[in-house]
């Protein structure tokens, strides 16, 4: 199973290059390691993806409103975060293939195989018992099944206890007693665990003497609590109220992997939203029901998605759950929503000395308010999107086409307009249809190949609307418009082409 969803991996990555969604970054100078561009393609995936997340937390919520922190911030945010102390990852090198690799991390993998063998019994048995089967029997008393997710249980709370007592060595003996082995090489010859700070530091000012020290954002979280009282008060917020933002932030991963799934540099979509004490695990669980809705609404497959709730939690959290994905390379992290508590506000109180705090006039009192936090990365649901989109279909004729079937409220390039020949005016009438749409649509003309080969090249591109200007438009005005997904064409007047791209990237459509 495991190659097979490899090769999946391989084929996302390569098609990413080939159909113009991402490059690495500076390939003329064989790259940079974990870092990577977004190319034409891919940069309106991405500028979809964000519009999509923008419209229903900022648009469809009354209370929430964006705001855009700078990249650069006073030194002494991130001791006040806990950052320059405590932003650390646990890290164990292979003295045998001299690579590095995340010690939690390593495993995260041994319990997800764990869970991966007892789903493969539970399948088999579903396959056996048909209809007759019921599952929630047969995992609470399956002796394999009920042994490999107890064990399951058992290392990863072992690990959330050492990793909350940093106790290194235990995270090590660990990893021996599960005789876990470098992924490549199978050597287990490993060295002790040792902690790693992720920040990347900058210099600010002219010269080497008087420069400050800074810090390239880790999160964009921090722009927004130190900006909690201005957004407040110039925006008259009542509590509880949100501020969203989106932007780039900056991690020294020593284990960048798995292509735009874990980069150096990334973007994040993160809200924040400030409540009363006491009333954060209500919103908390208004917010998890929020999200996970937000994604299903793009149709990917209920069956993608599960929550997991953390056992280790950090210092400022009360609650703390993942939205998980299922990757090619199993379920991952996708977006995280936590209970910050008034940890965030209460240490830039202290740090600043500057009062950060709320009068709630129905309550005739001054708090600091809680913070429960939604937080995407815009890279993995990239990722998410693109590998979940592409698809070998086998067609009745015993052909295969490659489609990418991105949901069309997100695809860069709405419509492709193709003039069946290139001659008889028909290129003439097809720009002149580009010249209306493109007021309102992102589309592209195309009149290279045979127009059944332009079709499998605007499926692969992830193109949901194909329109074809042949002779009879020149007779009646109407063209023929073809659905990606269903490969079904249609006859429709030039004048409902808009109409119809409209009504299927229409926002309401989608997120209502």
């Amino acid at each position: 199973m495991a190659n097979n969803n490899d090769d999946q991996f391989k084929k996302v990555i390569s098609h990413a290059k080939e159909y113009g969604y991402i490059f690495a970054s500076s390939e003329i100078y064989d790259g940079l390691s974990a870092v990577y561009d977004y190319a034409q393609n891919g940069v309106e995936l991405k500028k979809n993806i964000r519009e999509y997340w923008w419209r229903s937390m900022v648009y469809l919520n009354q209370n929430i409103v964006g705001i855009d922190a700078a990249i650069l911030m006073h030194p002494t945010t991130w001791k006040a975060s806990g950052h320059v102390d405590a932003f650390n990852d646990p890290l164990i090198d292979n003295k045998d293939s001299k690579k590095r690799y995340r010690a939690d991390v390593l495993i995260e993998d041994y319990a997800e195989k764990l869970e991966q063998k007892a789903q493969k019994e539970i399948d088999k048995a579903k396959a056996r018992f048909g209809d007759a089967f019921d599952e929630q029997q047969f995992v609470t008393t399956h002796p394999r099944v009920v042994r490999y997710r107890e064990h399951q249980r058992e290392i990863l709370a072992r690990l959330a206890r050492s990793l909350e007592a940093e106790d290194l060595a235990d995270v090590k003996s660990l990893i021996e007693e599960l005789e876990i082995s470098d992924p490549d090489t199978g050597s287990k010859n490993w060295t002790e665990v040792r902690q790693f700070n992720l920040m990347f530091g900058t210099k600010l000012g002219a010269s080497a003497d008087s420069a400050t020290s800074l810090y390239l954002r880790p999160e964009t979280a921090q722009g927004i609590f130190v900006n909690f009282l201005n957004v407040q008060k110039t925006g008259r917020m009542k509590i509880p109220f949100g501020i969203a933002q989106t932007g780039k932030a900056f991690r020294n991963e020593i284990v960048a992997r798995q292509f735009i799934f874990r980069m150096r540099e990334f973007e994040q979509m993160e809200m924040q939203f400030f409540v009363r004490p006491g009333e954060e695990l209500t919103w908390y669980e208004h917010w998890k029901e929020a999200r996970l809705k937000w994604h299903l609404s793009l149709g990917m497959g209920e069956e993608n998605y599960r929550f997991h709730d953390h056992e280790k939690l950090a210092h400022y959290a009360n609650a703390a759950a993942d939205i998980e994905f299922k990757f090619p390379f199993g379920f991952k992290e996708l977006e995280g929503i936590h209970s910050r508590t008034d940890f965030d506000l209460k240490a830039h109180e202290k740090f600043s000395g500057k009062k950060l705090q709320f009068f709630d006039p129905e309550m005739n009192e001054n708090y600091v308010p809680y913070v429960v936090e939604t937080s995407i990365g815009l890279d993995r649901m990239f990722l998410a999107v693109l590998s979940t989109a592409l698809q070998e279909e086998e067609l009745e004729n015993g052909s295969t086409r490659t489609v990418l079937k991105i949901p069309s409220i997100l695809a860069p390039v709405k419509a492709a307009v193709l003039p069946l020949v290139k001659k008889d005016g028909l290129p003439e009438i097809a720009q002149a249809i580009i010249d209306d749409l493109q007021w309102d649509f992102n589309v592209a003309y195309d009149e290279k190949d045979a127009v059944g080969r332009r079709y499998r090249r605007q499926d692969a591109a992830g193109t949901p609307f194909c329109i074809t200007v042949d002779h009879q438009t020149k007779d009646d005005n109407t063209v023929t418009i073809r659905f990606r997904d269903s490969m079904e064409q249609r006859r429709i007047a030039i004048s409902e082409i808009s109409e119809t791209i409209g009504e299927s990237i229409s926002f309401k459509k989608w997120l209502s």
